[in-house]
């Protein structure tokens, strides 16, 4: 069935309901139309509430419609300029296609300087805090932002690394080796600009 009308295929209006309509690699899943109708999807399904937000997993379809849209091009991480919450969204489904046990998205209001958290259960068992920042070009994330990461790592008794993710880039300094943060990374805290997020990304597509 087709609603051509609308400039989407069956799959594209599975991508608008957020089902999974499974993982066919060979699937071409791109809705006919503006690449913004992509961040109309669903990207997570939403499980039980806990006490620091609800517990998420990723549609499948959705997130990797992204996922192959971001190899075609690169600048569609800026879309999520005007969708932060979605690019939260899409960070999540991506801890989770890396294999956590258990990704949280927690509330918009009182997160606690917290956008997700990603844990995996058993021997070596981590906690990761993570923090995203959806900024159009030439909005870099500051030392102050990255403070405050530093302050929800040290009051959060089990986390053991932080991590922010941005669309964008750092201000100058804060990834030299005299930074004032060069001595918790990486080990404590990891700072993903754009270029590492799409690469971070892609290695996560690849293994599918």
């Amino acid at each position: 069935m087709a609603t051509k009308g609308h400039g989407l295929d069956m799959v594209g209006m599975g991508l608008g309901l957020g089902l999974d309509l499974g993982t066919r690699p060979s699937l071409a899943i791109r809705p006919r139309g503006s690449p913004e109708l992509l961040l109309q999807a669903e990207l997570i399904f939403r499980g039980d509430k806990t006490n620091e937000g609800v517990l998420i997993r990723a549609a499948g379809l959705p997130w990797l419609a992204i996922v192959e849209e971001l190899g075609r091009d690169p600048n569609f991480l800026f879309r999520f300029v005007q969708e932060p919450r979605k690019f939260e969204e899409f960070i999540a489904a991506c801890y989770e296609k890396a294999g956590f046990d258990e990704v949280t998205l927690t509330p918009q209001k009182g997160d606690k300087g917290r956008d997700v958290i990603a844990v995996k259960r058993g021997h070596g068992s981590i906690r990761i805090l993570e923090q995203t920042k959806a900024y159009k070009p030439g909005h870099r994330v500051t030392h102050d932002d990255v403070r405050g990461m530093l302050g929800a790592l040290m009051i959060d008794d089990g986390a053991s690394k932080g991590i922010i993710t941005t669309t964008s880039e750092f201000q100058p300094g804060i990834l030299k080796p005299s930074s004032e943060f060069a001595r918790f990374m990486p080990h404590r805290l990891e700072l993903k600009n754009g270029p590492a997020t799409l690469d971070w990304v892609n290695s996560l597509a690849a293994k599918r």
